[in-house]
């Protein structure tokens, strides 16, 4: 179960830009796709939460878990993911060109 929620979540970044340019991209990035990210993580924790909770018998180990996804969550959002995300692109380097609406198949092997 755990593989298959891993594999989508994987998936669904390249399957909502198929919902159209600006609703995969609002579904995906920025505020919104923090919240929507932060806000599945944590349901998806929670047989986890409930199962810390059972084994140590105090809110204190499932309170640490939650800190930890985030902490771990932020990082990723606000440090590692701006750090990779090229914004603002040196002058000195050419800018890279996006496929046309022809190329698309491209990545889909068709």
């Amino acid at each position: 179960m755990t593989a298959a929620v891993g594999g989508i979540m994987g998936l669904l970044p390249h399957l909502l830009h198929h919902v159209g340019l600006l609703g995969g991209a609002v579904l995906v990035t920025g505020a919104t796709g923090n919240v929507v990210f932060a806000v599945l993580g944590i349901v998806l924790s929670l047989p986890l939460l409930r199962r810390l909770y059972r084994r140590f018998g105090t809110w204190k180990a499932p309170a640490l878990a939650l800190a930890v996804f985030t902490l771990m969550f932020s990082l990723s959002a606000f440090v590692i993911g701006p750090a990779i995300n090229n914004d603002n692109p040196s002058p000195d380097r050419p800018p890279v060109q996006t496929p046309g609406p022809d190329d698309h198949e491209g990545h889909h092997g068709g």
